[in-house]
């Protein structure tokens, strides 16, 4: 089959190969996918650089990717089920995570999968999983968000924010969505109440006074997002882009965790569960129209490495798919 691959981490440009290699086969608890598409975000190019390098202990491989094909979120269809799969038949559509979505086939444990929402196209339903998950968890899990709240999303043109923004929005929040000049259009489409323009100024000079922050980007001090919060207001916390090469944003999670003792403003941390509960719930929020996925473009199987250049220079709103067979730069089309 054909995949990209890579045999050490560096930036994607330098170790990603396109070449053919064998379809693997599914284990009891697995399922083996016919992959449609692949999802890119921020997150693909943590794990092809390998940076900060405390991810490497999650699994990945210490010093060089454990598994040699890139990839997690994935929408395909079922061409084989483990001995012990119940509940998938061959021929169904899904959609999920599986470490290796990045090729014509991968498998994935049951349970991180789903059935495919029904009326979206394979592209669209591979950018779900992992930007999906966190967003829900984060807002309506770990923050907590009820109606009447405000909410304030940091980095609501990304992946994970532009879900984070209308899950708040589902759940009956009004939404601030913070992003740059470009993208404000863009986090408006998604349903934000309110916008702010981080290139115009300190976030705090557009007013405070909010229940819940959820915070992607990790640019700005713990103690400038305090103040922003009401007495008993929640910040919450998760990947962050600063921090250096060792542990990136885990230094200010823990400090945030450690804070959050002290305070009746809670600062709270989390990594999203992969879970097919989950995957359903995002599914049936698709399907009801209270989710618009967030998909910027389609990129081909061989053009992943320019893609995650472009997603790592601010290029993209939202998130990309990867496919094995399109041509560069189509144009993503709206959802039935």
């Amino acid at each position: 089959m054909d995949a990209i691959t890579q045999y050490e981490y560096g930036e994607a440009s330098e170790v990603l190969g396109f070449e053919r290699i064998a379809v693997p086969e599914p284990g009891a608890d697995q399922v083996l996918v016919r992959v449609d598409a692949a999802g890119l975000d921020q997150g693909t190019w943590h794990l092809v650089a390998g940076l900060p390098h405390v991810v490497r202990l999650a699994g990945f491989g210490v010093r060089r990717p454990k598994n040699p094909v890139p990839g997690l979120d994935f929408a395909g269809e079922v061409v084989a089920i483990g001995s012990g799969v119940t509940g998938y038949t061959v021929g169904e559509r899904v959609f999920g995570t599986s470490k290796g979505s990045f090729a014509q086939y991968a498998v994935a444990d049951v349970e991180r999968i789903a059935p495919m929402p029904a009326g979206v196209r394979p592209e669209q339903a591979a950018v779900v999983a992992v930007s999906g998950l966190t967003g829900l968890q984060g807002i309506r899990d770990v923050a907590g968000v009820v109606a009447g709240e405000k909410v304030l999303v940091i980095g609501a043109s990304g992946g994970v924010g532009s879900y984070a923004v209308q899950v708040a929005r589902a759940l009956g929040a009004e939404v601030t969505g913070v992003a740059s000049t470009s993208k404000l259009d863009f986090v408006r489409s998604l349903g934000a109440d309110h916008v702010i323009d981080y290139t115009a100024g300190p976030i705090g000079d557009f007013g405070g006074g909010y229940d819940v922050i959820l915070d992607m980007g990790g640019n700005r001090t713990l103690r400038e997002l305090r103040r922003l919060l009401v007495p008993n207001g929640r910040l919450v916390i998760t990947g962050g882009e600063n921090g250096g090469s060792l542990v990136g944003g885990a230094d200010r999670q823990i400090r945030a965790s450690i804070w959050s003792l002290f305070s009746s403003k809670k600062m709270k941390t989390f990594i999203s569960s992969e879970n097919s509960e989950d995957l359903r719930t995002l599914a049936a929020m698709v399907e009801r129209g209270e989710l618009r996925i967030p998909l910027d473009r389609v990129v081909a199987l061989p053009e992943a490495a320019g893609a995650i250049d472009d997603m790592r220079a601010g290029r993209v709103r939202g998130k990309l798919a990867v496919v094995p067979e399109a041509d560069p730069g189509e144009p993503a089309q709206d959802q039935p």
